[in-house]
C-alpha cells in the first residue's frame, strides 16, 4: 500500500511519505513552533499530537528524543491517515501509535470538509469556510512579507493582481470533498491505554480546539503536563481556554501570534504545569 505514496525528504533529512510535497515545507516550519516558551520535550516523553495530519510533528518529536518517545498521534480524515500510518510504520510502530479518528468532547460520527489541495485546512466546522477563506486572503495580503515562498513573489506586482491571484488560489485550496470521520475524547484514550502521563499535548484541529479540551475528565487533568495549541479565536475562545487550563492547574501561559497572522484571530497558546 505505502510504495504508492508520493515521498519527499525533509530539512532534518528523514524520508517520509507525504500527500501533497508542496504543502511539506509549510507544515515543517509551523510544527517547530510548538517547542517555545517552556515547552519541553525529553527522552521517554509521552506526547499527545491531536490533529497530526501525515505525522511531521509526531516525526519531528520522536526524532529530537532520540527516537526514545512515545507519541499518540490522531487524524480523523481516511486519506490522509492512511499517509500517517505508513510513516509510523516506516519508522517505529511500537512507539508511534495511530489513531483513525480526532478529539472532541464526546464519541461520535460526524462529516468534515476535506481539502484534498490544501489537507492542513479540513475542518468539521464547514459554515465557517467562507470567513476562513476571506481571513486568510487577508492576512497574506497584510504580510507578504512573511508569507509562504509560493505566493510571497505577488508582493511586486499590482493590488487588483495580488487579489485575483489569491483568489484563485484560494479557489482551488478550498475545493471540498465531504468525509465521514470518527471522534473520541482524550480521556477515552487515557483510559484504554492506561496512561499515566501525558507530558505534551499538542492540538491543531481547525476550530475544534475547545471541543478538544472538553473531552479530557476532571481526574485526567493532573496527568497533562504541558499543552501547545492553536486557537481561532471565535466566541472569546482564548479567553475560555486560557480559563480552563488555569482552573486546572497549568498556570503558566503564553499567548502568541505568528507574523504573517497579525490581524487575523489565529493564535498559539503555551501552558505548562509547575
Amino acid at each position: 500500500m505505502s510504495t504508492s505514496i508520493p515521498e519527499t525528504t525533509l530539512p532534518n533529512g528523514m524520508k517520509i511519505f507525504c500527500l501533497r510535497e508542496e504543502e511539506v515545507p509549510i507544515l515543517y516550519e509551523q510544527i517547530q513552533d510548538y517547542i517555545k516558551h517552556g515547552i519541553e520535550l525529553h527522552e521517554g516523553d509521552i506526547v499527545f499530537d491531536v490533529g497530526a495530519n501525515i505525522g511531521l510533528f509526531t516525526l519531528w518529536v520522536y526524532q529530537k528524543c532520540q527516537k526514545n518517545v512515545n507519541v499518540y498521534a490522531f487524524e480523523p480524515i481516511p486519506a490522509i491517515f492512511e499517509v500517517l500510518k505508513a510513516n509510523a510504520q516506516r519508522f517505529d510502530p511500537e512507539k508511534i501509535k495511530v489513531f483513525p479518528c480526532g478529539l472532541s468532547h464526546e464519541s461520535k460520527t460526524i462529516t468534515f470538509a476535506y481539502h484534498p489541495n490544501a489537507t492542513m485546512l479540513s475542518t468539521a466546522h464547514q459554515d465557517s469556510l467562507p470567513e476562513l477563506k476571506q481571513q486568510l486572503k487577508q492576512s497574506v495580503l497584510r504580510n507578504l512579507k512573511n508569507a509562504p515562498v509560493s505566493v510571497r513573489w505577488i508582493r511586486f506586482l499590482p493590488s487588483f493582481l495580488r487579489s485575483l491571484i489569491l483568489d484563485i488560489r484560494l479557489e482551488k485550496a478550498f475545493q471540498t470533498e465531504q468525509v465521514t470521520c470518527q471522534l473520541r475524547t482524550v480521556s477515552e484514550i487515557i483510559q484504554e491505554h492506561q496512561i499515566k502521563q501525558i507530558d505534551l499535548l499538542k492540538v491543531d484541529v481547525e476550530k475544534s480546539e475547545l471541543d478538544v479540551l472538553l473531552g479530557i475528565e476532571e481526574q485526567d487533568w493532573s496527568k497533562i503536563k504541558q499543552i501547545a495549541v492553536e486557537i481561532h479565536n471565535l466566541d472569546h475562545r482564548l479567553e475560555k481556554i486560557t480559563a480552563l487550563l488555569k482552573e486546572h492547574g497549568l498556570s503558566e501561559i503564553t499567548i502568541e501570534q505568528e507574523s504573517m497572522l497579525k490581524g487575523s484571530n489565529l493564535f498559539n497558546l503555551y501552558a505548562l504545569r509547575r
